[in-house]
């Protein structure tokens, strides 16, 4: 029988919960034990699919199509186990679903509540698709005292009861703040979110600190006394360097041995940390870095680009290189400055994303790159500009575009309305924006003596997809007459999935989206190519 452990937070928001989860997720994996990873979000959005990158940072997508909060790709390159759709539910799908089925009557008449029909929802999500594992970690979003996640704190409170203390354990997430004007570490913070915890009905069983320096044993000895916690699971976690010490600081403070000393389980094997403390040190060491731009327009919002940042520093793990990130505004790139701006670059990649703003400096940087053989990844919006910029200055096409962007050009990028999956017709419109994409895992061919089938080496792939809009594959001969190789294709050979330059050195644009699947222990050998080319530029 699976056991369930609660991570909720408390004080502010952004204190680490997925992070601390995903960090347990490996520990207990890494001894042996199957591991599921669940996030619950109390926000009204269905899912964060038409959610601004400056509300909700990155939209996570799963092999199956689900778009998710950023937390999920986390628990992903921590533990390597894909989630799944099932694996992220939001307050605003909960209710949907109670709403439908009150429609078509299923609660028979009944007076529809929150207590019990949202909670037993809540409940229900917990507890589907479990089969054989051993834990599984179920992180709250949002702060305990909030008024949106209280429906998800009384049905883990339910849930415990249900299930009984000994299967199930509360783990808290606090902030202990340090005053440099008193010169002290303030515990009262953590002991007011514990005690509005309690009033809810959950006594915590572990207490994680959020720290910017180790918490003296005293201090320590005060939460424990009043959160009702024994001191050996008051657990600090001091800030590190790269997030990839986590799991390495979370073992020496036993936080994993403390959750298996409470459920009664001895661990299977031991843990190995001798791959985390390489990359650690590959990440930290202090050398010549090698600079990549990402040229986006939600630059200023780091987590906005989360998985993508994750997936360059894999790839400088894999090649034995610090990456350098230099973020640039493309609504600020004029063409004009480029040459100086980028002139201390050694790869370009244009990221994702939707909308007008910011394109001419996309489609400038696109245009630097081409010419002056820079190692360049185009990444679906980007690599759409890729195309654009090709049509307009080699094929000259003045008038090429998006028909997302200005519905009068000519379309070399053109909306999709209907496309098959798994034998099933999913359809798009104008007006239906949430979860109307192509969305997921799709299949590709590579083309024979291409650059990205020697990355691969493999005839065909499989890569996570987010994106409505697709390459006019009509245009396809007189693409590569001209030197721009549609290099990977759907199938059906409808839809064009991959374009790379003939004669640069190292020039891809990719319609999926690589960073999903990219782990610290195995980078995706996209990414791993186009550091390598950039070492050498």
């Amino acid at each position: 029988m699976a056991r369930y452990i609660f991570v909720t937070g408390g004080v502010v928001s952004s204190l680490g919960k997925g992070l601390s989860s995903a960090s347990l997720a490996f520990l207990l994996k890494s001894q042996g034990f199957k591991v599921r990873v669940r996030k619950m979000d109390p926000y009204l959005n269905v899912d964060p699919g038409t959610m601004s990158p400056f509300q909700h940072g990155e939209v996570f997508v799963t092999n199956d199509g689900a778009e998710t909060d950023l937390d999920l790709g986390h628990y992903e390159r921590f533990t390597n186990i894909d989630a799944k759709q099932s694996d992220n539910i939001t307050t605003g799908k909960i209710y949907s679903d109670v709403i439908k089925k009150e429609r078509k009557g299923r609660y028979l008449g009944k007076t529809v509540q929150v207590i019990p029909h949202i909670t037993d929802r809540i409940k229900e999500f917990i507890k589907n698709d479990i089969k054989k594992e051993d834990f599984v970690i179920c992180e709250i979003g949002g702060t305990v005292g909030d008024i949106e996640s209280l429906p998800f704190l009384e049905a883990i409170r339910q849930f415990s009861n249900d299930l009984g203390r000994s299967n199930t354990l509360f783990i808290h997430l606090t902030l202990v703040p340090f005053l440099k004007s008193s010169d002290e570490i303030k515990t009262k913070p953590t002991q007011h979110s514990v005690k509005e915890l309690r009033s809810i009905g959950i006594q915590p069983d572990i207490v994680i600190c959020r720290s910017q320096q180790s918490i003296p044993y005293e201090q320590r000895k005060k939460i424990s006394l009043f959160c009702n916690v024994p001191i050996d699971n008051v657990i600090e976690t001091v800030d590190v360097r790269t997030i990839y010490e986590a799991p390495i600081s979370f073992y020496k403070e036993k936080l994993d041995k403390q959750v298996l000393k409470y459920f009664k389980i001895k661990p299977k094997k031991k843990v190995n940390l001798l791959p985390w403390k390489n990359i650690t040190k590959v990440v930290l060491k202090n050398k010549k870095p090698v600079n990549i731009a990402i040229i986006g327009k939600y630059v200023n919002l780091k987590d906005a680009y989360k998985s993508l940042d994750e997936a360059l520093i894999h790839g400088g793990i894999k090649n034995n290189a610090k990456v350098n990130l230099i973020r640039i505004e493309s609504e600020h790139l004029k063409p004009a400055k480029i040459s100086k701006i980028l002139r201390n670059v050694s790869g370009i990649l244009i990221p994702g994303g939707f909308g007008k703003r910011g394109t001419d400096g996309k489609i400038a940087a696109i245009n630097y790159a081409r010419k002056n053989k820079i190692p360049f990844l185009g990444i679906c919006f980007g690599m759409q500009m890729a195309v654009i910029e090709f049509a307009k200055n080699v094929l000259k096409i003045k008038k090429a575009g998006s028909t997302e962007l200005n519905k009068g050009c000519y379309p070399v990028i053109g909306l999709i309305y209907e496309w098959n999956r798994n034998g099933k017709i999913i359809k798009g419109t104008r007006d239906d924006l949430g979860g109307t994409m192509r969305l997921g895992l799709y299949e590709a061919k590579l083309k024979h003596n291409s650059l990205i089938k020697s990355i691969y080496k493999s005839n065909t792939i499989k890569e996570r997809h987010r994106h409505r809009y697709e390459v006019n594959n009509n245009l396809k001969e007189q693409f590569e007459k001209k030197g721009m190789i549609f290099s990977g294709i759907s199938p059906d050979n409808k839809l064009p999935e991959i374009i790379e330059l003939k004669n640069h050195p190292w020039f891809i644009g990719v319609q999926f989206h690589p960073e999903f699947k990219s782990r610290p222990l195995s980078p995706h050998p996209l990414f791993s190519s186009f550091i390598k080319a950039a070492k050498k530029y």
